[in-house]
């Protein structure tokens, strides 16, 4: 007859198999010594870059902006930054969420300077070159509208949700036992 535990229908619990090994304090250490807020925010740097790269990209081939696009971006930076980072407390989603917020607003810069430069007959380099400060009144007021910064909003909220690292249930406990030698070592 099998170890393993049934219920009173005799269906075997697969959502809660038996650790073969139990989880240890130093194994909640390595996961905190993991993490890299210099690594998450190069990966979200970089996730915004390409994203406002491939976005320009589209939208000039299509001769349409997609402004909803900016919900994946929430979603590419959110899992690089989990990637990257490997973070496991508050600062991840906050940072990915401030990154998400600017890389939205960057991206429309971006998409903006796109579109003006096929109209003049130029890069899209030579018109970000060539901003000035009576340059940003005109895009507020033409081309960035409440509707992005509604995207932008959820865009960070997306981004704050994936940049967590998801834990399996070892992991978890090997956090939970490390957080509890650290308390026990603060209160005595």
């Amino acid at each position: 007859m099998s170890e393993e535990k049934t219920d009173v229908f005799r269906f075997p619990m697969k959502h809660a198999p038996k650790l073969a090994v139990r989880p240890t304090a130093q194994d909640g250490a390595r996961l905190v010594d993991a993490q890299s807020v210099a690594g998450a925010i190069v990966a979200g740097v970089a996730a915004v870059i390409a994203f406002c790269v491939l976005w320009a990209l589209l939208s000039t081939l299509v001769n349409r902006v997609f402004p909803w696009l900016t919900l994946a971006m929430g979603m590419l930076v959110g899992l690089a930054m989990r990637r990257a980072g490997r973070g496991l407390d508050w600062r991840f989603p906050v940072l990915a969420a401030m990154l998400t917020a600017l890389g939205c607003l960057a991206a429309n810069i971006v998409v903006a300077a796109a579109f003006t430069a096929a109209e003049f007959g130029t890069g899209t380099l030579t018109v970000l070159r060539a901003v000035t400060a009576m340059t940003w009144p005109v895009f507020f007021d033409e081309v960035m509208t409440p509707a992005d910064a509604v995207y932008a909003l959820f865009a960070a909220a997306i981004a704050a949700f994936y940049a967590n690292r998801r834990l399996s249930r070892a992991d978890y406990l090997a956090l939970r036992k490390w957080e509890e030698r650290n308390d026990a070592k603060q209160t005595a």
